[in-house]
């Protein structure tokens, strides 16, 4: 048999050829003899599903196409007839029945696209628990998490904290649904990025009408926004250190803005997502770092004078709702990242015995257990600090924290949480912007049918970041639109999970989670649409500083 031998072909019936070499018995072959045949061999088009991790560091198709030929073996004399032991190992094991075993059918044949070895998320497939924990914590906090307070002004104490704890629960099921639909055993499927499970959900079409442009929008804006939170704080970590006495002429904003963009666009050089474990475990303790800084120092340096807690609304009744609303969409933008979860997922390795499912939740739990214990704390301490008396701009607590504690907290202090925040925010940078780097790669493979050379890498990562710096610099007021963007991100993060989920796992019909998700999915599609359109109201009605090109 030739080294390119159909997988498929061994379930056929062999019968022994004349003068061949003795066969002994395996337990899990079938009773009736097997026919050899010599005709000559496809090209293989798949693999066996323990194959699900594709070679982590090459950069070269990870399977021969047609495209690719590469000239068969011709079997030689010496070479035996019989089934090659792996395939027995892998495709049949010792327990099943020849024929009509259920499980036999949860052994696919596994479809492998070469070009996953040549982009930058699948690139890599040597990830584990820890990478997953480093990534998720470092892109489930960040400065959506300084936004908080603002949401409890609006809606009080006790339907704050209701509302958070909910949110929270909700949007770790649904992350939850995202682990397990990763691979799809039946169609010896991976989803490694959340556009081909919302293409495989709701069809082609579809899924770019749903899902192509709440992705984009994140990626692309959560990028943006970190460009001005981490611009504007290099300059007040400036401030900061150089002191009320210091003479030399500081950058502009837009200049503080550059530096911080060419940081990021350095270290988005490195090659793939696992390539950035590093960067993001220091994204992770950095933003730990600063989360518990900020609301230990306001909770210690008190409550400050005039303090209130009764819920700011004004206006009438519609505008009281609208208000409420867009709180809810504060909190919302607090919990994204479900858009990268599939991605984080798709660099580890995975097969039949160890999926990748397992060490994923395992990273997942450990990760969301500290931003729980760092989102909580942000919300209901700053709120207790401040009270209503919070600045409602970009930085939140965090501007709340140089207003009213400026003076009387150590520079040292405010220093270092300056310098956390920045960290943060480009560590963040490199997560979200690696589903666009993946996509803008993928153009190019898939035009001219190789990987993307280094060069034209660099120069496609580089256009990016400084396309960020453009709209930072044009539209410096995007930041404040927390409630809009936690409005379009929410079906991305709580409602389209629940769809895939019915979609693709089929649960019995009228059964609790089939009902559960039905409700949590078109819940969640009726409170996105609520969201946008309050999120819109709120800022025609109160106004927003449309600065074109002058960011401050």
């Amino acid at each position: 048999m030739g080294d390119h031998g159909d997988l498929e072909a061994s379930s056929a019936p062999i019968t022994p050829r004349p003068n061949s070499m003795a066969h002994t018995p395996q337990s899990s072959a079938p009773i009736t003899p097997r026919q050899m045949s010599m005709a000559p061999s496809p090209y293989i088009t798949s693999a066996p599903h323990s194959q699900f991790h594709s070679p982590s560091l090459s950069r070269s198709p990870l399977l021969h196409t047609p495209d690719h030929p590469v000239p068969s073996k011709t079997p030689t004399a010496k070479t035996p007839s019989r089934t090659p032991n792996f395939i027995s190992r892998n495709i049949t094991p010792r327990f099943l029945t020849p024929l009509g075993s259920p499980l036999r059918k949860a052994l696919h044949l596994t479809k492998l696209n070469p070009q996953d070895a040549w982009l930058p998320i699948t690139e890599s497939r040597n990830g584990n628990a820890y990478y997953a924990a480093f990534h998720t914590l470092c892109s489930g906090i960040g400065i959506q998490a300084l936004v908080l307070p603002i949401a409890f002004t609006i809606l009080g104490w006790a339907w704050g904290v209701i509302l958070l704890t909910i949110a929270f629960v909700w949007q770790l099921y649904t992350l939850y649904l995202l682990v397990e639909l990763h691979e799809d055993l039946d169609k010896g499927v991976r989803y490694s990025r959340y556009m081909q499970l919302a293409a495989a959900t709701f069809g082609e079409k579809m899924s770019k009408i749903l899902a192509l442009f709440p992705i984009g929008y994140l990626s692309m804006g959560t990028c943006v926004a970190l460009v001005i939170i981490g611009g504007s704080t290099c300059k007040t970590f400036y401030q900061i250190v150089c002191g009320p006495m210091c003479t030399s002429k500081p950058l502009t904003p837009v200049e503080w803005y550059l530096v911080f963009t060419s940081g990021a666009v350095i270290l988005s050089q490195l090659p793939n997502l696992n390539s950035i474990a590093g960067v993001s475990l220091v994204g992770a303790i950095t933003a730990v770092g600063y989360s518990t800084f900020i609301w230990t120092v306001s909770v210690s340096e008190g409550r400050i004078p005039g303090v209130a807690y009764n819920p700011v609304l004004t206006g009438s009744q519609i505008e009281k709702i609208f208000s409420i609303l867009n709180a809810v969409g504060i909190i919302a933008f607090a919990f994204r990242g479900h858009n990268l979860i599939l991605e984080i997922q798709a660099t580890m390795p995975s097969d039949e015995k160890h999926p990748s499912r397992v060490p994923m939740w395992k990273g997942v739990r450990v990760s969301y257990t500290l931003i729980a214990l760092c989102l909580f704390p942000l919300a209901i301490g700053g709120y207790w600090a401040y009270g209503q008396l919070i600045p409602p701009t970009n930085g939140g607590i965090l501007t709340a924290l140089y207003v009213f504690h400026g003076q009387d907290t150590a520079r040292w202090l405010l220093g270092m949480i300056s310098l956390f925040v920045i960290i943060n925010a480009l560590s963040s940078f490199q997560i979200y912007a690696m589903p666009m780097f993946d996509d803008l790669e993928s153009t190019y493979t898939t035009r001219f049918k190789k990987p993307c050379p280094w060069w034209l890498r660099a120069i496609l990562r580089a256009i990016f970041g400084y396309f960020c710096f453009f709209i930072a610099v044009a539209m410096p007021f995007v930041a404040s639109f927390a409630g809009l963007i936690g409005g379009i991100s929410l079906p991305v993060t709580l409602a389209y999970p629940c769809f895939m989920w019915l979609k693709i796992k089929k649960p019995k019909v009228y059964s609790p989670v089939w009902w559960l998700n039905w409700f949590l999915g078109i819940f969640g599609i009726c409170l996105s649409a609520l969201l946008v359109a309050a999120s819109l109201y709120v800022v025609i009605d109160t106004g927003v500083e449309y600065s074109f090109f002058k960011p401050t």
